[in-house]
């Protein structure tokens, strides 16, 4: 696993915009190289206002929409539309605004779908999607994403893998349900630690005061049990994107000058 990045920004908005102008790279690069690109959603304040910056981006349509393959890292386990769903915010804020394929769209199910109220059903059909799609390269059941994005929950917390829950000692499947989470909804559905580290580069997103100490703890040597956010790592690349809120409790030298 890769060793930490991190970049500072002067502020959520800076953030957001130079996060998409960054992924609009990224995903062009994968493009050019591969023929296609995969990236992994996020939901909450952060990944809902990095999606809103690369839909104002100019250079969004350098990106081939029909050519990316998305899937979530987690999701509330609610009915399809509801407007808590990660799923439903991200078309709300991008994905009804872009020509994507919708074969290659990949949300996870709502809780009025084939597999009824039963999250572990629903997220057992998940990770079976997800090594469907995997290839001989790939060495495993999900597939090499070239960017996984990540929020940073002011406990640690990151997609719905909640410090010292079942979810996070998960080491075997890809895919789980969660239940019992301590912030609405209790249910959940959630990619692993070993589905998170597959992807080529993890993104992880932080602003604001309130996940100053969350971005410090991971960032400090926390155990992933303790500290959810400490174990996403990707494989050639793990970057922090913070805005200098949430940059406010780490040693000034963990980021360089130019980096603000």
């Amino acid at each position: 696993m890769s060793a930490p990045q991190v970049v500072v920004h002067r502020d959520k908005e800076l953030m957001a915009k130079a996060a998409a102008a960054r992924l609009i790279t990224k995903i062009v690069d994968a493009q050019t190289a591969r023929g296609s690109a995969s990236v992994v959603l996020t939901g909450g304040r952060n990944g809902n206002g990095l999606l809103a910056a690369l839909a104002e981006a100019p250079a969004r349509d350098a990106v081939d929409w029909t050519r990316l393959d998305l899937w979530w890292g987690d999701e509330r386990f609610a009915p399809d539309g509801d407007p808590e769903r990660n799923h439903t915010q991200a078309r709300e804020v991008l994905l009804d605004s872009v020509p994507l394929n919708p074969a290659r769209v990949h949300p996870m199910p709502p809780s009025d779908g084939p597999y009824g109220n039963d999250a572990d059903a629903a997220a057992e059909a998940y990770a079976t999607a997800l090594a469907a799609a995997a290839g001989p390269e790939d060495h495993g059941p999900v597939p090499s994403f070239d960017v996984l994005l990540l929020g940073v929950g002011p406990d640690t917390h990151v997609a719905s893998l909640f410090p010292e829950l079942p979810a996070v000692y998960e080491q075997e499947r890809t895919v789980v349900g969660v239940h019992g989470a301590p912030k609405p909804p209790p249910t959940r559905i959630s990619l692993t630690l070993p589905a998170i580290r597959a992807a080529r580069e993890v993104w992880l997103l932080a602003a604001g005061e309130d996940k100053a100490n969350a971005a410090a703890i991971a960032l400090s040597g926390a155990g992933e049990v303790q500290a959810p956010a400490a174990g996403a790592r990707g494989r050639s690349r793990t970057l922090w994107l913070l805005d200098e809120a949430a940059a406010s409790q780490l040693p000034r030298d963990l980021y360089p000058p130019a980096s603000a």
